[in-house]
């Protein structure tokens, strides 16, 4: 189905391109949305009728969402999440969830506008981009933790996940030295009984 593009997207084309999409892409998608019309005479003469308005209309959008994106370049919104001794959540981190954290913070993302390729399953520190117009992203960082302090830890640049790891290495390495003493007194014990 051939579509004139009412504003820029993705993958497609920008303000008055007239491009071939799928009939079900077309018809759920962008002609619902106010994204396209479909490209038949009428269409075309209305398009060229309404341009200008349509370009200061999108520049308009434009120039708010650099605004916003400005605003929001750099920041780092902490997830606190319930993990394991290796740094696996236990869940995961969504679009969705950054989105929230965001507007808790004050600011507005669009859910949709959360580029995750794939969900976060770890502690650590991530960047996120943030479509916020068809022509605009801005990059936030996602401080995933398991508690605010380790989050603050995380800020600073250790690696939560290495010291968990020395830790646990730490603790193991104790027990197993104990485990060793009880084990050689023991056998002292066992060896002083056999002597009498």
């Amino acid at each position: 189905m051939q579509v004139i593009l009412l504003e820029r997207i993705e993958r497609l084309g920008v303000i008055g391109d007239e491009v071939k999409v799928k009939n079900g892409f077309a018809r759920n998608f962008l002609i619902p949305q106010g994204k396209a019309l479909l490209a038949n005479d009428k269409n075309r003469a209305r398009f060229e009728a309404e341009r200008d308005a349509i370009e200061a209309r999108n520049a308009e959008a434009r120039a708010k969402a650099e605004a916003e994106a400005q605003k929001l370049e750099g920041v780092s919104f902490v997830l606190i999440r319930q993990a394991g001794d290796t740094g696996q959540l236990y869940g995961s981190v969504t679009a969705r969830d950054v989105a929230d954290a965001a507007e808790a913070a004050g600011f507005s993302i669009p859910r949709t506008g959360v580029r995750l390729d794939h969900p976060i399953k770890a502690i650590g520190l991530f960047d996120v981009a943030v479509r916020l117009h068809a022509e605009v992203t801005a990059t936030v960082q996602a401080n995933v933790a398991r508690s605010s302090e380790e989050a603050e830890r995380q800020a600073k640049g250790e690696d939560i996940v290495a010291s968990l790891q020395a830790a646990n290495q730490e603790q193991a390495q104790e027990q197993a030295g104990e485990l060793a003493e009880a084990a050689a007194e023991r056998d002292e014990s066992d060896a002083g009984e056999d002597e009498e």
